[in-house]
């Protein structure tokens, strides 16, 4: 009861502690917390953390930043699930040591003073080891020397006795906060990946003839040529045979046609085998190894759904709906109807067994060297299963990335995070003018979601060909990618689609492809090399290149007076800064004037060498305001290193 200090707001925290805050190696944590006291007494405060299962704390001291709010920052250099909370108590030595110094600028004379200190230094001392306590106890047998008055007025003046009491807390009645907050520190690619997708069914340099594993694992080193490090596949499993779709969706399949890889299953096997016209199991291990050599992972697509003819269906039915005339329910979102997929009941009786067996599927992979997962449509599976079936894998496997495919409400795509996945697909793939873009990036950044949810750009993906991709010239999809892979340290695309300026949407007017390559084998010129391929070699060496660009957390965006032009700065703790400078209208030369924000810099007078790495130009800045004129024919994007 003689705990005087009172902490509050202790912040990060998600959910009150419930769920623990994302960070991934070497990056800072910023610890914030409200934390007063009655009266005027010298409050100290820190950040005590430790690895999970550890019994011994590590400590941080906090700093007052004014308002009675103090702060701090911690970092972690290895993986692993972490704890911490604040404390802080009434620091009687600092209380002592303010009180001497105004004592004595106002010339009393300070005897009483020297001996409340030296008492002060041996309580401090007791608190502390013999090593640490011998100094201490030394000045403190000084203080008391009444033959040196002037001598131990100027010791307590000096830097050293400042010094040491700075480093010697005098902890009594420690208040600690409310509770023990989580952190999951992950590996640096949770943070900063680039991904590259593709069909590989459609790798094959023969027109006409259906790809396999070989032939994709032929196309890695152009893949590692264009700077990926991530190539994600959809899914490689056999496809249903039964209610197959055909070419544009349509409800029946023509003969040969391969049907939706999303359609999981067939008489060839489930979750758990790949499709037979794309080769064998140790085709696909030695791809995932070729990639591996190249700097490259191989993500696999986790669907967890179904086709009528999986062997799910006949072994488990009780996973499964079944209708009163005794049909399999398909999945539906009226009015569209997928004949050829039928969801699991995750409400069955049998959940449990369901359960295990959707984790023996995540875990079967991992053994055979896949360290990252493309989740399809989780918003319409269990929240719960995914909580648990990501943390029973981070047990064993925690390098392990979930990249949560929800294109759905904020709320849920949130939830998704707080549960376990590692990355999220977001709204950028709408996002599209300089407002909307500013909003959103402020809120994905500035917001508690920071400290759960990683976002993922994507310009585009298989399902989705959005509306100002349609129709649009090369310009846009160069825009659209070089802001995708500068805005987010996380980001991806639907390769050869985007790459060969695949503009050709839905004749229904909808945001999908026209010939989508979900239902049919695309042949595509993969030795062709175009504006769009050298613009993603150039982004990814430059992302590689620049550490202000592998995070998405440093942005902040600058004044420009027109607004199809948007301006924004990243800059990271080593200096490294990097000013994007972007024209948002791809049938038009803009020109703007853009402030230089002289505050973030550090600058007072502006003279600023510039050098566009995207060209290799170099721009000497001298004005607050200076011009730039972006002609989207040739680059839509000033990528300017700050030197």
């Amino acid at each position: 009861m003689r705990q005087r200090v009172i902490i509050e707001n202790v912040k990060p925290q998600v959910n009150a502690g419930r769920y623990p805050v994302k960070r991934t190696v070497g990056e800072p944590v910023n610890i914030i917390a409200d934390i007063f006291a009655d009266g005027h007494d010298a409050i100290r405060a820190a950040v005590q953390f430790r690895k999970k299962g550890a019994k011994k704390w590590e400590e941080q001291l906090l700093s007052a930043i004014g308002n009675d709010t103090y702060a701090g920052k911690i970092q972690f250099e290895e993986e692993g699930h972490f704890e911490y909370q604040v404390t802080a108590w009434i620091d009687h030595l600092e209380n002592w040591y303010n009180g001497f110094l105004k004592k004595q600028a106002v010339g009393q004379h300070l005897s009483v003073e020297l001996e409340e200190g030296a008492i002060m230094l041996e309580k401090v001392a007791a608190t502390y080891s013999k090593t640490v306590a011998k100094p201490l106890l030394a000045k403190a047998k000084q203080l008391r020397d009444k033959k040196g008055y002037q001598e131990n007025i100027q010791l307590v003046l000096s830097d050293d006795f400042r010094q040491m009491v700075a480093e010697h807390p005098f902890k009594q009645f420690v208040t600690e906060s409310d509770r023990k907050l989580n952190l999951l520190v992950e590996r640096k690619k949770a943070l900063f990946s680039s991904w590259y997708e593709f069909f590989p069914r459609s790798a094959s340099q023969e027109r006409g003839k259906h790809g396999t594993f070989k032939d994709a694992e032929a196309l890695i080193p152009r893949v590692a040529e264009l700077g990926f490090d991530i190539l994600y596949f959809p899914p490689i499993h056999p496809v249903g045979e039964v209610n197959r779709k055909g070419k544009n969706n349509a409800t029946n399949a023509q003969s040969g046609e391969p049907g939706s890889p999303w359609a999981i299953g067939s008489k060839h096997g489930g979750h758990k085998a790949v499709a037979p016209e794309l080769g064998t199991m140790k085709d696909y291990e030695q791809l995932i190894k070729t990639a591996k050599s190249h700097g490259i992972e191989v993500a696999l697509d986790l669907a967890y759904q179904c086709a009528p003819d999986h062997p799910y269906v006949k072994k488990h039915p009780e996973w499964f709906v079944w209708r009163p005339d005794n049909t399999i329910m398909y999945a539906e979102n009226p009015p569209k109807k997928y004949q050829d997929i039928v969801p699991l009941d995750f409400e069955c009786d049998a959940w449990e067994s369901l359960w295990k067996e959707l984790l023996s599927v995540i875990i079967f992979w991992v053994k055979k060297g896949v360290k990252v997962f493309r989740v399809d449509n989780p918003h319409t599976k269990s929240f719960n299963f995914w909580e648990w079936a990501i943390a029973e894998t981070h047990k064993k496997y925690p390098e392990v990335i979930f990249l949560s495919e929800a294109f759905t409400r904020p709320k849920r795509m949130a939830s998704l995070a707080k549960k376990g996945f590692t990355q999220g697909y977001t709204y950028f793939t709408w996002r599209v003018s300089k407002g909307e873009l500013q909003e959103y990036m402020t809120e994905l950044t500035q917001t508690e979601s920071r400290d759960y949810f990683r976002p993922n750009f994507w310009p585009n993906t298989p399902d989705i060909l959005p509306y100002h991709l349609q129709g649009a010239n090369e310009n846009a999809f160069v825009m659209r990618l070089l802001m995708a892979a500068t805005l987010s340290s996380n980001y991806g695309v639907y390769g050869a689609a985007y790459e060969f300026v695949d503009n050709h949407g839905n004749s229904n007017g909808k945001e999908e492809y026209q010939d989508s390559e979900k239902y049919e084998v695309k042949y595509y010129e993969w030795n062709r090399r175009n504006r769009i391929t050298d613009a993603m070699t150039k982004i990814n060496q430059i992302r590689k290149e620049n550490t202000a660009l592998q995070s998405t957390w440093n942005i902040t965006f600058t004044n420009t007076n027109n607004d199809n032009v948007m301006s924004y700065i990243k800059r990271d703790e080593n200096g490294n800064t990097i000013w994007c400078i972007v024209n948002l209208d791809p049938n038009n030369v803009q020109a703007a004037f853009v402030e230089v924000p002289k505050q973030l810099l550090g600058i007072e007078h502006v003279n600023l060498r510039c050098h566009d790495l995207l060209t290799g130009q170099y721009f000497d800045w001298r004005n607050d305001w200076n011009y730039v004129e972006l002609n989207p024919s040739y680059y839509p994007m000033h990528i300017l290193r700050i030197e």
